[in-house]
């Protein structure tokens, strides 16, 4: 086979990759349904990221640029499509961000020709991933994401690094404004943009840490109003929603993508870590806040909501499930979109109102083993009750 015979078979191979139907997985819980297949994975990156296609320089056809992984993607609906805001990783480590789009959004997603251009901050980062998307009431979008630097006061120490949130804003996706990364007392590496002004003010959630990795004292997902956007500032704040001992949040827990508005209130969708003796589960769960008081928490279901399954559960860091971008479309229809192991990313579709159910009618927590067997046995003498 020539040089391009070999193009036009791996084209042919990537098209039959790109244009495969997806379909929901059958049995789920009744929440949400899973679809079968990943709907983002590094071989649906454009060839023409990877390879060099000019016979005189690569005769053997090689991958000149290898990628490793597409995950935690923002999103957004953008017309009558369906965008994701990529997190991509090559084979060098590094993360960028790259737009792709469906137009169901559960399949036939297809990178833009290009990968995001993100200026820098005044001190460049090594590392830039995570970006949860907002459309904002200013008219503005907005990306905030985590910008990792190595912690210079390790010298010694190439593993040792410092995390901020990062901000950028844009008004076509194409073209990115860098603000100045948000200033607070601790390092942040989960930062949300509220899509509504509070007060006057811009809101976000954070998750306050003392280290890059271990949260310390940081209590859990926190609240904090800033002035000025544009040299946006963390003076106070707060935590909504705590960790607890021997839950789903035990390790740390932040928020996911920005929240829903609903006539019953925000619908929250949030990250939770724990520890086992195969290291940290990351999982997923939810919670609602009132309308009229943003922070103030009027449900949350016991446990995880989505955890990994299946294949889910296999790749760069097992046992991971992880979402900061969702998409709830006028029909009150949602795609929640959710990467598993670090590797490759699904997506959940539900309704806000299946959701509100869940949240309002799920019961918490009780955190205690007793407290659990008792919520069972209630739901036994109900379930009995009405077999009469």
């Amino acid at each position: 086979m020539d040089f391009q015979e070999r193009v036009k078979a791996l084209r042919a191979h990537h098209e039959e990759l790109l244009s495969r139907k997806n379909e929901p997985v059958e049995w789920g819980n009744g929440i949400y349904d899973k679809w079968k297949n990943p709907i983002l994975t590094a071989e649906h990156t454009p060839l023409e990221w990877r390879y060099d296609f000019c016979e005189q320089d690569n005769p053997y056809l090689m991958q000149r640029i290898m990628m490793n992984a597409t995950l935690n993607s923002g999103a957004l609906k953008w017309g009558d499509k369906y965008v994701l805001v990529v997190r991509v990783e090559g084979a060098d480590r590094k993360s960028f961000f790259a737009v792709a789009e469906s137009p169901n959004g559960v399949d036939n997603f297809r990178f833009w020709e290009e990968p995001v251009t993100m200026p820098d901050d005044v001190i460049p980062a090594t590392n830039i991933y995570d970006m949860r998307i907002t459309r904002h009431e200013d008219g503005w979008i907005y990306g905030v994401f985590c910008a990792e630097r190595h912690d210079d006061s390790q010298p010694g120490n190439l593993s040792a690094a410092t995390a901020t949130a990062g901000i950028a804003r844009t008004k076509d996706l194409k073209t990115w404004e860098r603000l100045p990364d948000l200033k607070t007392k601790s390092q942040q590496r989960n930062v949300v943009l509220h899509p509504e002004f509070v007060d006057g003010k811009y809101a976000f959630y954070t998750r306050p840490q003392d280290g890059f990795i271990d949260t310390g004292s940081g209590g859990g997902i926190g609240w904090a109003l800033v002035d000025d956007i544009t040299h946006a500032e963390v003076k106070e704040e707060k935590i909504i929603n705590a960790r607890h001992y021997h839950t789903i949040t035990e390790v740390k827990n932040g928020e996911g993508p920005h929240p829903i508005k609903t006539p019953k209130g925000w619908l929250h969708l949030a990250h939770g870590v724990r520890a086992t003796a195969d290291g940290l589960r990351y999982v997923l769960y939810m919670y609602m806040t009132s309308l009229e008081d943003p922070t103030k928490v009027i449900a949350q279901p016991g446990g995880f909501f989505l955890v990994p399954q299946g294949d889910e559960y296999l790749g760069d860091v097992m046992n991971v499930a992880f979402a900061n971008g969702w998409i709830a479309d006028v029909d009150g229809k949602v795609f929640i979109y959710y990467a598993s192991a670090d590797t490759r990313m699904h997506v959940a579709t539900s309704t806000v109102d299946k959701l509100i159910d869940y949240c309002m009618n799920t019961p918490e927590d009780g955190l205690y083993t007793a407290a659990s067997v008792e919520t069972i046995k209630k739901l036994v003498a109900k379930n009995r009750a009405n077999k009469k």
